[in-house]
């Protein structure tokens, strides 16, 4: 009877053991899988998705740097490459600068398209966008004495502004200004100041040369 009982009891432990083993996941245990599988793939596309936007943003900011480094190495050149051009007006002869805080002209031997000799008159004019509450700087140029603009936008930012560095003879110090539009006088450096996120750029360009319309008697300039 002991070795009887032995046998039945293990016949009956291995058809529990079979039985458990083919009745499978239950409804519980597959609906609880397919949500864990549901939380890996939000997850995953959630990041990738933010890796994306990284990359974009970070193209895009080396984009606007790159493009702010241009604009301000062609700027240089142009003001390093200015020569003191004058024409007449109204009797007088008076340089092509003018400048004032959001208008910069003068005569350059730089052009920026290129192609062209001899001096260009180049003119930097910044815009308010409405549409962006921004501005623009746009650049133009103008062979002296021919019809005739070819232009270009070249860069956005918060605010533009330019200011003036002269220098009288009997000054010890000099001073910046906001305008200088008599056509008398070539200053000593012009200042560039972008407004851009997350700081601003602002940047002195010496001018090479110098000038300095001499008055004569009656006040005008020559």
């Amino acid at each position: 009877m002991k070795c009887a009982d032995k046998i039945i009891v293990g016949a009956a432990t291995g058809k529990q053991w079979r039985s458990a083993a083919d009745s499978g996941f239950t409804l519980l245990e597959l609906l609880i899988s397919m949500s864990l599988l549901v939380v890996i793939v939000v997850v995953t596309m959630g990041a990738m998705r933010i890796g994306s936007r990284s990359v974009a943003a970070g193209e895009i900011k080396m984009e606007a740097q790159e493009r702010l480094r241009t604009v301000l190495s062609i700027m240089d050149a142009q003001i390093q490459s200015q020569v003191p051009l004058t024409y007449d007006e109204e009797g007088s002869r008076k340089y092509y600068f003018r400048g004032d805080g959001k208008n910069l002209r003068f005569s350059t031997n730089h052009s920026i398209w290129g192609g062209r000799k001899g001096a260009v008159v180049v003119e930097y004019r910044v815009e308010a966008d409405n549409d962006t509450g921004k501005e623009i700087l746009h650049a133009s140029e103008q062979i002296p004495g021919i019809e005739g603009r070819r232009q270009s936008r070249l860069i956005e930012a918060t605010g533009i502004s330019f200011e003036y560095f002269t220098k009288d003879p009997t000054e010890e110090q000099g001073k910046w200004v906001e305008v200088l539009s008599d056509g008398t006088v070539i200053p000593e450096k012009i200042r560039v100041t972008m407004a851009r996120r997350p700081e601003n750029v602002s940047l002195v360009l010496p001018v090479r040369v110098r000038g300095a319309m001499t008055p004569v008697q009656g006040g005008v300039p020559r």
